[in-house]
Parts: C-alpha cells; sequence; structure tokens
C-alpha cells in the first residue's frame, strides 16, 4: 500500500462531488500498473478509458488514458490524514511512512513523478562521459526537500535542489545516488509487480553497460 500511496501523491487526488459523495481517482497511460493498483487496494471498480489530444510539432495526435475512481468516505478521511488532501499539489508533504515500507513509497513517486536519464555529459570533450541521473518533479519545494533529507538516513550522499520558473521544483541526483536509488527502490520488490517495467529498465541498462 505505500507504494499506492507514493503513487497517489505524485498522480493521485481527491474530489467531493455536490451531493457529498467522495472519490479518490487516479489516471496514468499504464494500463498494467493500474491494474496492479487496483488489485492491490481490493477494488472491484472499473478502470475507464478516456481519448486524450497531444499536438507537437504543428502535428495532432491522440493517445489513452486510464483512470481508477472509487468512491470511500473512509480512505478519502485515511488519505487526508496522510497529507494528501485535495488541493495537495503545492502543500503536498512527505507522509509519515515506516522505514520498512518507505522504498515502497518512493518507487511509486517516482513511478508517477520521477524520471531517469541516461546520455553523455561533458560532450565537447574527445570522450564524453555516459551517465545517468535521476529526478524527481513536484510542485511543492517542501515535498522534496523532506524526501532528500530522508533519504540521506537510507544512505544517499547528496541530492540538488531546484527551483523551475515553470512553477515547479526538481530533486536531481548524480551516478552514485542514483544507483543506490536503483537498489533502494527495487531490492524490496519480491514478488510485487508494483513498478513501471520501462523505467526500471532504464537502470538495468546503465547497470549491465559497466559490467
Amino acid at each position: 500500500m505505500a507504494y499506492v500511496l507514493g503513487f497517489f501523491a505524485a498522480d493521485g487526488y481527491i474530489t467531493v462531488n455536490k451531493r457529498g459523495g467522495q472519490f479518490w481517482s487516479i489516471q496514468i497511460v499504464d494500463k498494467k500498473l493500474l491494474e496492479n493498483i487496483k488489485k492491490t487496494v481490493g477494488s472491484g471498480h472499473k478502470i475507464s478509458t478516456m481519448k486524450r489530444r497531444k499536438i507537437f510539432g504543428g502535428e495532432v495526435s491522440f493517445y489513452i488514458i486510464y483512470r481508477l475512481q472509487i468512491g470511500s468516505i473512509e480512505m478519502c478521511d485515511d488519505l487526508r490524514h496522510l497529507g494528501m488532501c485535495e488541493n495537495k499539489t503545492k502543500s503536498l508533504t512527505v507522509p509519515n511512512v515506516p522505514d520498512k515500507y518507505f522504498s515502497d513509497f518512493v518507487r511509486g513517486y517516482f513511478d508517477g513523478d520521477g524520471n531517469v536519464w541516461l546520455g553523455n555529459v561533458n560532450k565537447i570533450r574527445k570522450i564524453p562521459k555516459f551517465t545517468i541521473i535521476v529526478m524527481f518533479t513536484s510542485c511543492s519545494f517542501v515535498f522534496l526537500d523532506q524526501l532528500r533529507k530522508k533519504l540521506l538516513k537510507f544512505g544517499l550522499k547528496g541530492g540538488s535542489l531546484y527551483r523551475s520558473k515553470r512553477n515547479y521544483s526538481r530533486l536531481q541526483f548524480s551516478v552514485l545516488d542514483s544507483l543506490k536509488l536503483y537498489d533502494f527502490m527495487y531490492n524490496s520488490l519480491r514478488t510485487s509487480k508494483l513498478f513501471l517495467k520501462r523505467k526500471k529498465d532504464v537502470f538495468e541498462k546503465y547497470v549491465k553497460m559497466r559490467l
């Protein structure tokens, strides 16, 4: 459940309708992951699909987004108690997750609002350096600052925080801490299916190239 909480912190929201009904929702483009989240929370609700339009380079394309919406006042109140209020975008803080589940929470948030990048730096040199960088983004600077401090307790050494002019902040880790994050987030998986394979594959590609 810590993974689901982390993912909700990144990509979830609570709504209250005019009749007082309360719902919490997650909508993403990865249907398989959403199905696994649905199983984890024991939901019998249907996953709905919505068509979205994207404009890039003057060309219009369409993609499908999947949504799981669950009506439960009790669950919404539990989320609020953990700091996941209706307008959490800028007020988000790191919830009190037990240490043994914190790696799952981080992996959930990473799959929602994180990114891992591979590429060459120092390109002007004769031999560019191939590197890996992990980033977390949020509109809440406080959340990322708390996340960084918490991760330091689990063996990470650095991390850089940036405020963007676009109303969001970024927490970034270089090579050694990125590899520690890889171990931290995925070593606890065992039989869990709660992770985005495409992001995990990027880490594994870098690890194989280092061998």
